[in-house]
């Protein structure tokens, strides 16, 4: 059972940085494609990185290119968030699957089970 932690968000401004972790306490990640969601205030959570069980191949969504990185060791999935805006205010959560990057889809499948997220807030 997969048991999700998120932590490192918090308060910065337009164009400052966070890193944020995220940890099974149940079964590991290792092993497991793992990818970070993030969900704006009144709008649907999106996947806006992943990564595979190796780490060898990632994955972004458009608007994070360039700005967000996501790395992992053995037991930790990161996201370093870089030259943050205000649109990238809201919770973030990780997710995980077996082969491929988890969507909304497969996350609902298996019981929409999240994390608590860690919140981030981009503001002057």
């Amino acid at each position: 059972q997969l048991l999700f932690v998120e932590s490192g968000g918090g308060l910065v401004q337009p164009g400052g940085s966070l890193r944020l972790s995220c940890t099974s306490t149940g079964r590991s990640l290792y092993g497991y494609v793992v990818g970070w969601f993030h969900q704006a205030p009144g709008k649907e959570r999106e996947r806006v990185a992943c990564i595979d069980s190796s780490g060898d191949e990632t994955s972004y969504l458009d608007s994070v290119k360039g700005r967000f990185t996501i790395s992992r060791d053995s037991s930790t999935v990161y996201l370093q968030t870089n030259s943050l805006k205000p649109e990238d205010s809201g919770v973030y959560n990780c997710a995980a699957d077996r082969t491929v990057c988890p969507t909304l889809t497969t996350v609902r499948a298996r019981g929409d089970w999240w994390g608590k997220g860690t919140p981030v807030t981009v503001s002057s």
